[in-house]
């Protein structure tokens, strides 16, 4: 079992504070947004051993087992992740593995460079995942019903807003939200612009549901993906609730502190709230235009105490256990690699004592006992 040192990652849209406040350290002053736990190659976790990634790749079966290495390869198949949002993140979608390979092989075949700011696709891999509430935390996540979408955009009384509502209530589902997305995503900017401003001010007159779009323009004014924000539902999670987003679905965090866990990519399409590059043909080729409830997951909670968030992906499986003092420890040993998680409390793993925001690396079959008093996220793989 190895203790993991983790980089923070210091992304604009980061919280300053939520992520010390669960170390138990003074803020920087600076945003602090994702902390990466695992063998990704942009941010590796340091082990006494080394860098995760070349732990790995010196002996993959005995660092992930035999049937993880035979069913996802030679590498660590997810990356954990604690993510603290103190303003929106962009409005992005995320390929499914036959897009992203297709997608991939061509920026290749072209030469497109890697770190290209144009660049699409960083990988061939599929990127699905799923978010845990820490605190309270908001976000954006799949598409309204066309006709909700209509009276929601029909109550702020915008003219220049009219045209969409009139494409969401004249065609089919798909259609109707394929059109009016595009529609907004290749809007002469100027007019944009001033639709989005005009828009602000209707939804911080109207409050209620509309209001956290007009806190999306205090951070984007004039950006397209306001507007397009509008189409999606907007969901509050509590702490313990949690999102899972598949290929081809939209969505965006807003604010509060979660764990992360994705499988081992870094493929995503933009649809905007970013300066970033929005590659629209792209976007719309891989997006899904349907309706779909958020889904709001809650743990399904087993014998052995384990509470397990239950999705359709085996690259990565996120489960929690809540520890109480005096109880007898509890034996999390596998043959699939884990990484263990304190995020309240006091932990111990087989001797490493773990408090809140640390986390060990356990491979394959390697012994997983762990006792205290907190609550201990663990992420691995199905194999």
């Amino acid at each position: 079992m190895d203790r993991l040192d983790n980089t923070v990652r210091p992304y604009a849209w980061g919280s300053t504070t939520a992520i010390p406040h669960l170390l138990g350290v003074e803020p920087t002053g600076e945003p602090q947004a994702e902390m990466w736990m695992g063998a990704h190659p942009g941010a590796p976790s340091r082990t006494g051993r080394g860098p995760l990634d070349e732990v790995v790749a010196e002996d993959p079966e005995r660092e992930l087992g035999r049937a993880a290495v035979a069913r996802f390869g030679p590498r660590l198949p997810f990356l954990l992740k604690l993510l603290a949002a103190g303003a929106p993140l962009s409005l992005q979608v995320h390929p499914d593995l036959e897009q992203a390979r297709e997608g991939y092989e061509d920026e290749e075949s072209r030469g497109v460079p890697i770190d290209a700011p144009h660049r699409n696709y960083k990988d061939a891999n599929h990127k699905p995942e799923l978010i845990c509430a820490l605190t309270e935390f908001d976000g954006l996540c799949g598409f309204r019903a066309p006709e909700e979408a209509a009276d929601f955009l029909a109550a702020l009384d915008v003219d220049a807003l009219k045209p969409y509502v009139d494409l969401l209530r004249a065609h089919p589902e798909e259609a109707a939200l394929r059109e009016v997305l595009t529609a907004v995503l290749g809007a002469d900017p100027d007019e944009m612009a001033h639709t989005v401003t005009e828009t602000t001010a209707a939804c911080a007159r109207l409050g209620g549901d509309h209001a956290p779009y007009a806190d999306l323009a205090h951070h984007y004014p004039g950006d397209p993906g306001v507007i397009a924000a509008m189409l999606l539902n907007h969901v509050r999670l509590q702490p313990g609730e949690a999102l899972f987003l598949g290929a081809g679905i939209p969505h965006a965090y807003l604010n509060g502190l979660g764990v992360e866990i994705m499988a081992n990519s870094d493929n995503v399409l933009r649809c905007g709230l970013t300066p970033k590059h929005v590659d629209v043909p792209e976007l719309l080729r891989v997006v899904r235009f349907e309706a779909s409830d958020p889904g709001v997951l809650r743990p399904e909670a087993s014998s052995d105490g384990e509470e397990l968030y239950a999705t359709p992906i085996d690259e990565f499986r996120l489960s929690r256990y809540s520890l109480a003092e005096g109880a007898a420890p509890r034996d999390l040993t596998r043959d699939t690699p884990q990484i263990l998680l304190c995020t309240a409390g006091s932990v111990r793993a087989d001797g490493i004592d773990l408090t809140p925001g640390h986390s060990v690396f356990v491979p394959a079959g390697e012994k997983a006992e762990v006792s205290g008093s907190g609550t201990i996220f663990r992420a691995t793989v199905v194999a």
